[in-house]
């Protein structure tokens, strides 16, 4: 295994998957920036997680680089791309599934590749062996009203994997869960991500989730975002839940929780 970061031992490269490079944003009607001179990197493989304060902006760094907003100035870069001269180069899983509710899962998940105009058996042919692989080849011809929330959140994610980005953007995809699914999902997650060549930023408010999950952790306590200040997660995976109850992480998990005090205004 290669050491790429601190204690992330994965056996991937590397190499810059995606970099904010003084980048602001406001919107139009508003004179005060949410993003200010935002510089960042992310290394192919990563699994960042991505904690601050609600309402700091952290989303708007997704809608950013999912092209939904325009920064006013700087650059987004994909590998060594600028993100303005890409297309169909981001997989992003909202808070909500958005499982359409009148299609099945299988027409759900094969969804993307529909879009793309791919061939139709050949779209169904993948999202099969992509429900296989997550477990629900049973309940594909079953719709979104029928499933749980944790298999809903599945199909999902398959879904976005369909998209054939290298990088996804998960966005508190299980905050709307009860407590025992939202911990089945976490590990779920991490068994996939490990099976995968992609890279993840994940949003949360949840501080133990970010250090179970992630690599490293973006914290941001200020508006507008200046800076993310980095914290390696000193662990290897594959991680058990006991992992993060040991001394190292104990502290990391005070710094973090100091860090997002400061941004916090009752």
């Amino acid at each position: 295994m290669n050491i790429c970061s601190g204690m992330w031992l994965i056996t991937r490269g590397c190499e810059i998957m995606l970099e904010f490079k003084n980048v602001s944003f406001k919107y139009e009607e508003d004179p005060d920036f949410i993003i200010k001179n935002l510089n960042f990197n992310v290394d192919k493989g990563e699994f960042i997680s991505i904690v601050g304060p609600s309402g700091c902006g952290k989303s708007t760094v997704f809608r950013l680089i999912c092209k939904l907003e325009k920064a006013f100035e700087g650059d987004i870069i994909l590998k060594d791309k600028n993100i303005n001269d890409l297309k169909g180069y981001i997989g992003y899983m909202p808070q909500n599934d958005l499982l359409i509710p009148w299609r099945t899962i299988l027409q759900n998940v094969y969804l993307p590749l529909e879009v793309k105009g791919e061939n139709l058996k050949e779209a169904q042919v993948q999202a099969e062996k992509m429900l296989k692989n997550f477990g629900l080849e049973k309940y594909k011809n079953k719709y979104p009203k029928d499933l749980s929330g944790g298999m809903r959140q599945r199909a999902s994610f398959a879904r976005t994997l369909l998209t054939g980005a290298e990088v996804l953007l998960l966005d508190e995809p299980f905050s709307a869960l009860d407590a025992i699914t939202r911990v089945s999902m976490q590990e779920w997650l991490i068994d996939k991500w490990l099976a995968l060549d992609k890279t993840i930023l994940f949003i949360t408010h949840d501080v133990e989730e970010a250090l179970f999950l992630s690599t490293k952790i973006f914290v941001t306590s200020e508006t507008p975002i200046r800076k993310f200040k980095e914290i390696e997660v000193p662990l290897n995976y594959p991680r058990t839940r006991s992992m993060i109850d040991t001394t190292p992480i104990l502290k990391v998990k005070e710094e973090l929780i100091k860090e997002l005090k400061r941004g916090v205004k009752l």
